[in-house]
């Protein structure tokens, strides 16, 4: 895999290297750390948006919960080293919202273990 690095605080597109989508932004300008389509982020990350994480692993939705401040969050684990994750989904973002179904499908899983 050929590592790609981006400046802290930058805002930017990606392609997805699970699905391979073209995936935007976000409108608002905060870090999109997830593919909108498939909901597969990468372990790039040891802070949001500082690309300081060495492992590069694909980081898998597992689950999502809900949180009265960041609304949904979608929890990933990491397929490399199994570190769990935790991301706000982009549900408002003009654009190119986060898939609601996959959220939805997320949803039912009652156990981050699995």
């Amino acid at each position: 895999m050929v590592r790609r690095f981006i400046a802290q605080g930058t805002n930017e597109g990606f392609n997805c290297s699970h699905c391979g989508k073209q995936v935007l932004a976000l409108a608002n300008g905060s870090y999109r750390n997830h593919c909108p389509y498939c909901l597969y982020s990468l372990h790039v990350d040891i802070n949001p948006g500082d690309r300081a994480s060495d492992c590069q692993g694909s980081l898998k939705p597992i689950a999502v919960e809900h949180s009265g401040k960041k609304g949904w969050v979608i929890i990933h684990r990491c397929e490399r080293c199994g570190e769990i994750r935790r991301n706000k989904a982009a549900l408002d973002d003009p654009n190119l919202p986060d898939d609601f179904e996959l959220i939805i499908q997320l949803s039912q899983n009652q156990s981050i273990a699995g």
